[in-house]
């Protein structure tokens, strides 16, 4: 049975642990949640004027669907700036060519629809910080301690002896 949402109704909210200069609200209970959806995830989002949204980051198996609902805002990619106007609709791949980081160059608060495919698992990037970060369950590595795929496996033997006792 289709879910209706009125967004009107629901209330902005900021994540507690986000610093100062992130100025951005969710609508909550956040809409994906409400709908029960199993594939996306989908929010409206309310960035305050002279705030930035999330860290810059790429996902590594989500896409992501955009839509500016109200205000003016600066896309940030690895292509460079740009500015986004009510009603564009932007579009970022899987991967570090579908990098972005949103902020509120202006004086009144932008609204945007965020919707993101949520199959499994995904990584998320973080190349100004070098952290990656593993959803759903949050959990979050810096990349500077990336080790080699055998590291720690050279007694494979020993545990196997050890296992046997």
């Amino acid at each position: 049975m289709p879910t209706i949402i009125k967004p009107e109704i629901l209330e902005y909210q900021t994540d507690i642990n986000a610093l100062a200069d992130y100025g951005l609200k969710t609508l909550l209970p956040r809409l994906g949640t409400q709908a029960g959806s199993t594939h996306f995830t989908f929010d409206i989002r309310k960035l305050e004027p002279d705030a930035f949204s999330f860290p810059y980051h790429a996902h590594r198996n989500s896409e992501e669907l955009m839509m500016l609902i109200s205000g003016s805002m600066t896309l940030r990619t690895p292509g460079g700036f740009s500015i986004l106007e009510k009603g564009d609709l932007v579009f970022f791949e899987t991967g570090e060519s579908g990098a972005h980081q949103f902020y509120n160059h202006g004086s009144v608060s932008c609204e945007y629809l965020d919707i993101r495919s949520t199959i499994g698992m995904d990584v998320v990037d973080y190349p100004d910080s070098g952290k990656i970060n593993i959803l759903p369950q949050r959990e979050i590595y810096e990349t500077n301690s990336r080790v080699t795929y055998n590291k720690g496996e050279e007694n494979v033997r020993e545990i196997w002896e050890k296992l046997k006792e």
